[in-house]
């Protein structure tokens, strides 16, 4: 990797301004049930790690307008957009086998989002600003609601 891809893939300082439109991820959270599994799975990451990431094959050509623009991961779960995390770097590396992989580094706080119906996919998927939900605010955004509970309400319009 080169100097200058590796720097466009890097988050811009606090308070730099940013060009790059924002654009997001949209990937499957596999073997995971709610919310909550999640998170414990990452503070496990977090801790081993002391950071939060995940490991993918293919190097998003839109790095700059993910990391610079402000975007996130949103995850679903169970056939449902549920929660999103800021993606604050992408760093690419060539695993122990020569393949070309790319760590998308996560800040650790999960942000609950309206949930949104989405069918199965491999990979991950670019996911444009005006398409992602909104986050959820107040007493919704709570762990007091279970996934299903809080996706039922969502479809009934209460959320």
């Amino acid at each position: 990797m080169t100097a200058k891809g590796k720097a466009k893939a890097k988050a811009k300082p606090p308070g730099a301004p940013s060009k790059a439109a924002t654009v997001h991820l949209l990937k499957l959270c596999v073997g995971v049930d709610e919310i909550g599994e999640l998170a414990d799975w990452q503070a496990g990451r977090l801790r081993q790690h002391k950071r939060v990431y995940h490991v993918t094959r293919m190097i998003p050509k839109r790095a700059d307008e993910i990391v610079n623009g402000g975007g996130s991961i949103y995850w679903v779960i169970r056939g449902l957009i549920l929660v999103r995390q800021r993606i604050t770097a992408i760093e690419p590396f060539v695993d122990e086998e020569g393949v070309e992989r790319c760590k998308l580094v996560f800040d650790p706080e999960l942000a609950p989002v309206r949930p949104l119906p989405r069918r199965a996919f491999q990979g991950w998927r670019y996911l444009e600003a005006a398409d992602a939900p909104p986050d959820l605010q107040g007493e919704a955004a709570s762990g007091d609601l279970s996934d299903a509970m809080r996706a039922d309400l969502a479809a009934l319009g209460l959320l």
